[in-house]
């Protein structure tokens, strides 16, 4: 390989890896989904989690569940404090107040990807359908990033 065509692999090399993978909006008539994403997970892991942003445009709505093909059992989830420790419980639906936002966050509300198929794998993207009330399914793809990610 000559010095030019080094130079210009080296470069293009350069940005193909310095390029993130970023978190797209999804939007329905009365709701934008912003910055979905999930951690990277060991190879062996069993669950993962997923976050986002759900922003109203007017009317109340609620996530009552979500889907993926990369988990056999989809939950909603949320962390409470009990007897001093952080524990995470299932929750029947995650309201979406009219004209505000709620945050699906590490510590908070999440998707809960339980009995994961694959690894989850940065720099990947998984996709999943949430269920609303009022919206129906939405497709979104939620991008994987590092194992400490927090938005």
């Amino acid at each position: 390989m000559d010095r030019r065509s080094f130079i210009a692999a080296s470069v293009a090399a350069c940005f193909v890896f310095a390029t993130p993978t970023v978190a797209q909006d999804f939007e329905t008539d009365n709701l934008l989904i912003s910055g979905a994403f999930t951690r990277a997970s060991p190879k062996m892991a069993g669950a993962g989690a997923g976050f986002m942003t759900i922003t109203s445009k007017g009317a109340a709505d609620r996530l009552v569940g979500f889907k993926s093909p990369n988990c056999e059992r989809p939950e909603l989830h949320t962390h409470i404090h009990d007897n001093g420790m952080m524990r995470m419980r299932q929750v029947d639906g995650i309201d979406v107040p009219a004209g505000g936002t709620v945050e699906l966050k590490p510590g908070g509300f999440h998707l809960m990807f339980i009995k994961l198929n694959k690894q989850l794998i940065e720099g990947e993207t998984i996709p999943a359908t949430l269920i609303f009330e009022q919206a129906g399914e939405v497709p979104i793809t939620l991008v994987v990033k590092g194992p400490g990610a927090m938005n």
